[in-house]
């Protein structure tokens, strides 16, 4: 099933992304964080792409396999393209089909300095593009809310992510944010220049605020002032800020469902008993 089809009859979708091990962590580990996250029945979960582009490493196609066989979710593989060649690709795409995993995350990647990119591919779009021509996958994209970070404005980012549907892309997973408002002005943009697909809200709970730092640094999310005092009034208080983050969350969630957003993709950081939390507190709303 494409995961653009759950959105046919459902709304909102609820899903959620997990990570790999770290490197030369073992695989088996992934079973304690899908064991704490099945209950909550996500419509599908995605997982991101491990080792940075290294075509020996299998541990997000392997992850996919064990969500789909073992616990009967529909999973959806993370595959970026930045260190990437057609070839490599093509590779990748096989050992998906091999493994029954037909849903494809295409994201560019990002750019290691001590990692000189290959040629084939300098945008997402173009990867989007080129798994159209290698099977029938389902096609997911990323967007960013804000705008991404190397874009000059948010038109302009949004008539890339355009780029990115016309390419063949049939479902979008935003970034992190914590001001809805630059999600809805997003979505409303999007409208206006033709972007028919649904779009799934990305929800990073607070997790420890070096992190969220850490992310924000990554992606260029606005910090709004309640979340900032929220973070320095709990920043030596681990347990407060995380049940504070948790609340907050669930806060923002509202606010999308209630303005008909079309999914929640939660950001769990392998993380099962924040999702848990924040799953029980909207359970009803699905």
């Amino acid at each position: 099933m494409s995961i653009s089809d759950l959105f046919v009859n459902k709304k909102p979708v609820f899903s959620l992304e997990i990570f790999p091990p770290k490197k030369n962590g073992s695989i088996d580990t992934i079973y304690d964080t899908l064991d704490g996250l099945k209950d909550i029945k996500p419509d599908f979960i995605s997982v991101t792409y491990g080792a940075g582009g290294n075509l020996a490493d299998s541990s997000t196609i392997d992850i996919c396999s064990i969500i789909k066989n073992n616990y009967n979710i529909t999973p959806i593989a993370h595959l970026t393209c930045v260190n990437s060649t057609k070839d490599d690709i093509s590779v990748i795409l096989k050992r998906l089909k091999e493994k029954g995993i037909d849903n494809i995350l295409a994201l560019r990647g990002d750019i290691n300095p001590e990692i000189p990119p290959k040629d084939d591919f300098k945008y997402a779009n173009e990867l989007v593009a080129y798994i159209k021509t290698q099977g029938d996958f389902g096609i997911s994209a990323a967007c960013y809310p804000e705008g991404h970070i190397q874009s000059a404005t948010l038109v302009d980012d949004v008539l890339n992510v355009k780029k990115k549907v016309e390419a063949g892309a049939e479902h979008l997973i935003s970034q992190l944010f914590f001001d809805n408002k630059f999600f809805y002005d997003f979505r409303e943009k999007s409208a206006i220049a033709g972007i028919n697909v649904p779009i799934e809200a990305g929800i990073m709970p607070v997790i420890n605020k070096n992190q969220i730092e850490r992310m924000v640094s990554m992606c260029g999310a606005s910090l709004p002032p309640k979340f900032t005092k929220m973070c320095s009034r709990f920043a030596n208080n681990p347990e407060a800020l995380r049940d504070a983050g948790i609340a907050y969350a669930i806060d923002q969630i509202i606010d999308l469902i209630s303005n008909d957003v079309d999914g929640i993709h939660l950001y769990t950081m392998n993380n099962p008993y924040v999702a848990k939390k924040i799953f029980e507190a909207i359970e009803a709303m699905r």
